[in-house]
């Protein structure tokens, strides 16, 4: 669910394409603030994977994992209908803001009208948790369920401990993955930091001036490859190794020499005995912003040494924005149809190259190839930093 397209086929085409999903914000009235644009679902209904009554149980940030739930099981061509799924059956879902616009609009009620305003019905809808709780109640899903709270690279982290789940026998299969509605303290909050670009997001771009505040949400399902083959579905890539660190340098800004990045994506390849050299592409965590995508370029260089302006890059946020905890789920479904379709798509918003980010970053059109291996970087406030390593299927 993203604001180039939704489903596999309309989101992976948009991105080859190179279209944006930024436009004026609708959501909320932006003219107190000096940007007005942002990434946006335009149109989404959840009725079509909810009743009405289940819908206005949830928030939008449930309501939107539901809807890319489902289209995770029907792209994995799995039984879609409540209790359709078995027993063993997981949920694990990353967010930064959970169902933040239920407190935004309480809180307006509240300035408004008074605590009498105020709904009962919100608190029970706000908790993170309800995320998780509704994909499990809609699908059947009565194995474990968790919600990731670590913020920007909360995609990753739900992949990886969906992986770890399987892998340690407490599921048979995970719907795993990232969502984030468009948030008023978000927007305001990158404003106040300084970190919003006015017009577009230009990764790794000279003249980038910042990155966009933008919602998704992204699903992927997971289990053992026998599994899959057994049934007859059609993997796209292994979740082959995780690597986590925390640079605690500062709560905002990354370490200037992407010392917590580069750690994240050095235990990702030693986890899974992957030498550097045999690493195809790096979607990159990328979100536009001087600081950010510096320290990535440091980050990746040091790992791969002198091939590292050689590999290809990408990074998705000049399409989409940058969608929170949706992001780096989103940038893993984007690499996994990487390995397995054989293409990187552009970075949108990339024209003049920057001395201080020395990468090969793909752009204007999509870059053909065989990408056994992808590094799929998400980097987050207070140094949650991540990086996923996919590979093709043996």
């Amino acid at each position: 669910m993203s604001s180039i397209g939704s489903g596999r086929e309309p989101f992976w085409r948009a991105l080859l394409q190179g279209r944006s999903g930024i436009s004026e914000v609708a959501a909320f009235d932006t003219s107190a603030f000096r940007t007005h644009r942002g990434g946006e679902i335009r149109g989404f209904s959840p009725l079509p994977w909810l009743s009405e009554a289940e819908a206005a149980s949830m928030g939008r940030g449930g309501q939107l994992a539901v809807a890319a739930a489902g289209l995770a099981l029907a792209d994995a061509g799995l039984p879609s209908g409540p209790g359709a799924e078995d027993s063993d059956t997981g949920v694990c879902i990353g967010t930064t803001m959970g169902e933040i616009q239920v407190m935004e609009e309480a809180a307006r009620r509240w300035n408004e009208g008074g605590l009498a305003a105020v709904r009962p019905e919100d608190f029970r809808r706000y908790p993170s948790g309800t995320i998780g709780r509704g994909i499990a109640a809609r699908f059947g899903c009565a194995g474990p369920v968790s919600v990731v709270p670590t913020a920007c690279a909360a995609g990753n982290y739900a992949i990886g401990i969906g992986a770890d789940w399987i892998r340690g026998g407490r599921a048979v299969r995970v719907l795993a993955g990232g969502v984030d509605p468009m948030s008023l303290l978000a927007f305001a909050g990158f404003l106040g930091l300084r970190s919003m670009a006015s017009e577009r997001v230009r990764p790794f771009d000279r003249e980038r001036r910042g990155m966009m505040v933008a919602e998704g949400a992204g699903v992927v399902v997971l289990e053992p490859l026998e599994a899959a083959l057994a049934r007859g579905a059609t993997p796209y890539a292994e979740v082959l190794a995780l690597g986590l660190a925390c640079d605690a340098h500062h709560m905002t800004q990354p370490h200037p020499e992407g010392a917590g990045a580069a750690a994240a994506m050095r235990q990702a390849l030693d986890l899974a005995a992957c030498d550097p050299g045999a690493v195809d592409h790096v979607s990159a965590h990328g979100t536009g912003t001087p600081a950010n995508d510096r320290a990535e370029s440091a980050a990746i260089l040091s790992v791969f040494g002198e091939r590292g302006p050689r590999v290809p890059v990408t990074s998705l946020k000049g399409a989409l924005g940058h969608t929170m905890g949706a992001a780096s789920a989103l940038e893993a479904i984007a690499a996994c149809l990487t390995v397995a379709d054989g293409l990187v798509p552009p970075t949108v918003g990339y024209e003049v190259p920057d001395p201080d980010c020395p990468l090969d970053v793909v752009c204007g059109e999509p870059r053909p190839g065989l990408y056994r291996r992808v590094l799929s970087n998400a980097f987050a406030f207070g140094g949650h930093d991540s990086a996923l390593l996919l590979g093709a299927v043996a």
